[in-house]
């Protein structure tokens, strides 16, 4: 398992980026979750005219990453493959989970996890690339 992390620093310039992206793009109001590789909350913000259950659906795409090891939008696939599965799975996972786009899993230097970005608030095509550029913008390496 890695020794890196992410710092709050790190978390906050994922969050700016990702809203700066989602601003540039003309996207709907973001709301973005930055987890550590156990799923504990980092960081959360919401933009204006975002409703109110938007951390626990963005908090649901990060964590639904990490479960599983691959992304949100992976899990989606896997739902309608195997939706016995994911059913079930979402109720072992603490909050729940959401497969489908925008939750996204960030590598270490030595290739593990080291947590996740979750965004809602637009498409979930939408939702996943607001979350690259600020995993990008923060340095940091998408799985």
């Amino acid at each position: 398992m890695s020794d890196y992390r992410i710092s709050l620093e790190k978390a906050n310039t994922i969050i700016t980026a990702a809203f700066a992206k989602g601003k540039d793009a003309g996207m709907k109001p973001l709301s973005c979750v930055v987890t550590d590789a156990g799923g504990h909350v980092i960081a959360f913000q919401r933009q204006d005219g975002t409703s109110f259950l938007r951390m626990d659906i963005a908090r649901g795409k990060a964590a639904g990453a990490l479960a599983i090891g691959v992304s949100s939008r992976k899990l989606g696939e896997m739902a309608a493959e195997r939706p016995a599965f994911l059913g079930a799975l979402s109720h072992l996972t603490p909050g729940g989970l959401m497969p489908v786009a925008g939750g996204v899993i960030v590598k270490g230097p030595d290739g593990y996890p080291i947590g996740a970005v979750g965004i809602t608030g637009d498409t979930s095509d939408n939702d996943e690339i607001a979350a690259l550029a600020g995993i990008k913008a923060a340095g940091l390496t998408p799985q």
